[in-house]
């Protein structure tokens, strides 16, 4: 099937079938840990915080990641991190099996984690090309490597709603570390022959300004990651603040949450597999506009949702438009940036996307807690909806430009 045809490569396959175990294990560590903050502090504001922590070393770090990645072996990068991040999974299991319930290790973890993946994020995406011998299966691979990411999304949470309620969260953080070794092995089946990185003679920051002006001098490019930096900002924090709609708003328990996390994930696979439906030369751009407006909508209906049932629509009709908008502005990304600037370019997505979202969401955690969840999450979905506009606004200025300079 052509939906699957990225996985006749041999590398893509295993790398495929390693993270797909993986992402399962990280997704319930996730929820894991959401559930366990909430239930031991009761607070919206260090919910956002500790997201805040796993996610803000990317906003430093990201650019220079990616001038980091772009100098040395990509793959030699992502067995380190996936080794650290198997490590840390590891520590939080074996600090709760001793209900060591302490929130300054729990945060330092999420920092150490945050601070991994903002090597190991880079190293990974700009690492995808590699794995596929025919670039025309590129832009499948990312769509597939969203699906996988998402189904996991979906299984993830469902079973840690299970596991939570019955076996407890140092389950789920120890099956989380076991699902690394299916990562590591995978890894070490890998035929790859990556040509040797030339070293630039260059200061790193110099490297790293490069990528700037790149994106600078590409409006096209620029105006993907600053969309994807406001919805990062304003809109996509929503997520944060599930476990307070399970537990007080509709007055669940951990099953619920795992319910939330799982709609989001079933919203999400969908977005993916139709990104991974699409024939080459698609138009991003509408794509990116169309789905930015579902997620703004669905934003919306869920703050003012008076069920539970139409919550989860909501929530998964959410995650539906921001997988297709997230993996629409990657593609985008992958498939018309300069080789050798893709992973600075890549890098300054990661930092839009993962960096600017731990300032959203202790923005939007410490404003849910002065004015009410409900209230913040529908000011989310209105400033997504302006966001649209604005990138709406600029595409046609860019278009005008273009056109006045033939």
């Amino acid at each position: 099937m052509s939906i699957f045809r990225s996985l006749r490569h041999y590398n893509y396959r295993l790398f495929f079938t390693g993270q797909a175990i993986s992402l399962v294990g990280t997704w319930m560590q996730r929820v894991a840990i959401s559930w366990l903050v909430y239930r031991l502090t009761g607070s919206a504001f260090l919910l956002g915080l500790i997201t805040f922590l796993s996610l803000i070393p990317s906003l430093i770090l990201a650019p220079y990641a990616g001038s980091y990645v772009d100098r040395h072996n990509k793959y030699k990068i992502l067995v380190i991190t996936q080794v650290i991040l198997m490590l840390q999974a590891g520590a939080l299991a074996a600090m709760i099996w001793f209900k060591v319930y302490d929130m300054f290790w729990i945060a330092a973890l999420s920092l150490v984690q945050g601070l991994v993946n903002a090597f190991d994020v880079t190293a990974r995406q700009s690492l995808m090309v590699n794995l596929i011998d025919d670039k025309q299966d590129l832009p499948n691979a990312i769509a597939l490597n969203s699906s996988m990411f998402n189904a996991a999304r979906l299984i993830g949470p469902a079973l840690a709603g299970v596991i939570l309620s019955t076996l407890g969260e140092d389950i789920c953080f120890l099956i989380n570390f076991l699902s690394f070794i299916a990562v590591l092995g995978c890894m070490v089946m890998m035929k790859l022959n990556l040509a040797e990185q030339a070293k630039s003679k260059e200061n790193i920051w110099i490297d790293l300004k490069k990528g700037y002006d790149y994106l600078k001098a590409s409006p096209d490019l620029a105006s993907m990651i600053l969309m994807m930096a406001a919805s990062s900002l304003l809109v996509i924090p929503f997520t944060t603040l599930l476990p307070v709609f399970a537990k007080d708003i509709f007055n669940g328990n951990a099953t619920t949450f795992g319910w939330f996390e799982s709609a989001a994930g079933f919203g999400a696979f969908f977005g993916a597999i139709y990104m991974a439906t699409l024939k080459p030369g698609q138009n991003l751009q509408k794509i990116v506009i169309l789905s930015g407006t579902v997620l703004a909508v669905a934003v919306i209906a869920l703050a003012v949702s008076p069920s539970l049932i139409l919550a989860l629509v909501c929530t998964g009709l959410a995650a539906l438009g921001l997988m297709a908008q997230t993996s629409s502005i990657n593609t985008y990304l992958q498939t018309h940036a300069d080789d050798l600037m893709r992973g600075r370019t890549l890098s300054y997505y990661i930092m839009a996307y993962q960096g600017v979202l731990p300032i959203g969401s202790l923005l939007m955690g410490y404003f849910a807690h002065q004015f009410g969840t409900q209230t913040v999450v529908a000011f989310e979905g209105f400033a997504g909806l302006l966001i649209v506009s604005a990138f709406i606004y600029h595409e046609k200025h860019i278009a005008k430009t273009n056109a006045m300079a033939f």
